[in-house]
């Protein structure tokens, strides 16, 4: 379980005035949930990701997992980025491999397979479309045997197409895997396909506007997004 207690943070912009991004920010993630935090630009969905890896240290606050603060970076976490992490030198098989807490060939072939890439296990990252890259990246995450994966804005490079057929196979992998998931989307269509719950952010200092639990079941596919029940969470999460 991830607990987020009484975050205060801030920053000076470029006139040295403080500008508070959270004051008193409090949510819970329980163990093996996905949770999508949702918000306008700037209202600190990005800070959010930074202080719950261990990348920067907040005012004030603390972050726990499992009930143990953190304090910096750690294999318990793995953060996905919206660019392109992948390590371009490396094939397939060794990104994995430079992370993976088991490195027998094995546990490698394992994790490929589970993203289908097998026929490009010694190609390089420039040979992958954008879909294989993420789906790389993502099994990449899972060889390190995280406790929780952190997505910031992880799909938003790839054309609608490309996310349309990465987004059933991401749940199948996450599935499989029964990992803990924050992931942070500008997409509320995104938020709600992959999510138990969506978490909305909103205004200077941040504060939860609202959180609105997703009632569907997995596995899910796209066909959930005509339901009168998804436009209706579409419209109620609006921005």
């Amino acid at each position: 379980m991830i607990k987020i207690k009484n975050i205060y943070h801030f920053y000076l912009n470029n006139d040295r005035n403080k500008i508070v991004v959270f004051d008193a920010l409090n949510l819970e993630i329980k163990e093996k949930e996905i949770v999508s935090i949702v918000g306008p630009s700037g209202c600190g969905k990005t800070t959010l990701v930074n202080i719950v890896a261990g990348y920067i240290k907040p005012i004030s606050g603390e972050v726990l997992i499992n009930n143990k603060s953190i304090t910096g970076p750690g294999r318990d976490r793995v953060v996905i980025n919206q660019g392109d992490d992948l390590f371009e030198w490396m094939t397939v098989a060794n990104n994995i491999r430079l992370v993976a807490k088991n490195k027998s060939e094995d546990n490698i072939e394992k994790y490929i397979k589970l993203v289908h890439l097998s026929d490009f296990k010694n190609a390089y990252p420039k040979e992958l479309s954008g879909g294989m890259k993420k789906k790389l990246s993502l099994v990449r995450a899972l060889a390190a045997e995280p406790e929780f994966i952190i997505m910031d804005e992880p799909f938003a490079s790839l054309d609608y197409q490309a996310k349309e057929e990465l987004y059933e196979e991401f749940l199948n992998i996450v599935m499989v895997s029964h990992k803990t998931i924050l992931l942070v989307t500008h997409d509320i269509e995104e938020a709600i396909f992959l999510s138990n719950r969506v978490v909305v952010f909103f205004g200077t200092p941040a504060s939860i506007k609202q959180e609105v639990m997703i009632p569907f079941l997995y596995p899910r596919d796209k066909n959930i997004k005509e339901l009168n029940e998804f436009k209706e969470l579409k419209l109620k999460i609006r921005l």
